[in-house]
């Protein structure tokens, strides 16, 4: 072997030796980027189910196999031990509750149906939790108490009663019992109020006949009095009536015969002074009243009595 040809094979082993020893560090950057990468990936999920977030509206239980480790009230990030705690949510908002109408008999013997509602608020989750545990339960448990203090209560008064202005102590003390029952759940009844209160089918239409009857009683009873004032009315204007005209009649009777009196004291005195310009007055008048109209015959004889002032001017 020449020089030259071993020069050339100490070469080709170096370069040999230098691509083995560039692929053991690729393999080893490729393997510490991969385990970089997992440990990010574990980082990642243990922190997903280490940590979790409590909104403002929302208060959180952290139950641990069935038993309610902690309450979280204030919102916020918050951690718990993953795979054995769970997060138990529920609204700290005012919620609604309309549990299913009922029908209930009331103290007039008068059937209704009632549609109730109430508002609450969970105050207590952890009792909430240990009792009731969702909305589904509480809605078939809760509202079934509401309808029975509401039964409870309303069928000790009439319709009228629960119609006038006594219904909102009524709802009062229907708020005051349901209350009480609220506190086993760990809510706050805020408010219950009844929707609508209807007649069934059934009775509507006979309980419509008996007050159109009774309005019509109350109206032949009312046209009865009415008449009565009328008559009466009418009696007393009459007999007001009557002795304004007997009054007016004796005073015009009186001032007659004042004037009459007075006429035949001035026609004494008169006479009694010219006796026979008295007789020309008088028959003046009669002439008056006999020819007055102008369409009078009289048929006498010249010399008659009647025209003798006539006679005498001639």
């Amino acid at each position: 072997m020449t020089t030259s040809d071993r020069t050339a094979s100490r070469s080709a082993t170096a370069e040999k030796g230098g691509g083995k020893g560039k692929g053991r560090k690729g393999r080893a950057l490729f393997v510490f980027l991969l385990l970089f990468a997992g440990l990010v990936l574990l980082s990642a999920i243990g922190a997903l189910l280490t940590l979790f977030t409590v909104q403002q509206t929302e208060q959180v239980l952290i139950v641990r196999f069935g038993e309610v480790q902690r309450e979280v009230f204030t919102p916020g990030l918050r951690a718990k031990m993953p795979l054995i705690d769970n997060v138990v949510t529920y609204d700290k908002r005012t919620l609604d509750l309309d549990p299913p109408p009922f029908e209930v008999l009331l103290t007039d013997k008068k059937r209704i149906a009632v549609d109730a509602f109430a508002r609450y608020r969970i105050v207590h989750p952890k009792v909430y939790y240990q009792r009731i545990r969702n909305e589904t339960r509480l809605r078939d448990r809760f509202g079934k108490n509401i309808n029975a203090a509401l039964q409870r209560v309303i069928a000790t008064v009439s319709l009228d009663t629960l119609l006038s202005s006594q219904r909102e102590a009524i709802m009062v003390e229907i708020r005051e019992e349901v209350r009480k029952s609220a506190e086993s759940f760990g809510v706050e009844v805020i408010d219950v109020r009844i929707g609508r209160t209807d007649l069934p089918d059934d009775t509507s239409q006979a309980v419509f006949e008996r007050m159109r009857t009774e309005r019509e009683r109350e109206a032949r009873e009312l046209r009865a009095q009415g008449n009565e004032s009328a008559r009466k009315i009418r009696a007393q204007a009459d007999k007001e009536k009557e002795i304004i005209l007997a009054d007016a009649t004796r005073q015009s009777d009186i001032l007659r015969g004042k004037g009459e009196a007075a006429r035949n004291r001035l026609l004494g005195r008169a006479f009694s002074r010219d006796p026979s310009f008295f007789e020309f007055n008088k028959s003046l008048e009669v002439y008056k009243k006999s020819i007055e109209g102008g369409e009078t015959t009289i048929i006498l004889s010249p010399d008659n009595e009647f025209f003798r002032y006539f006679n005498r001017s001639r």
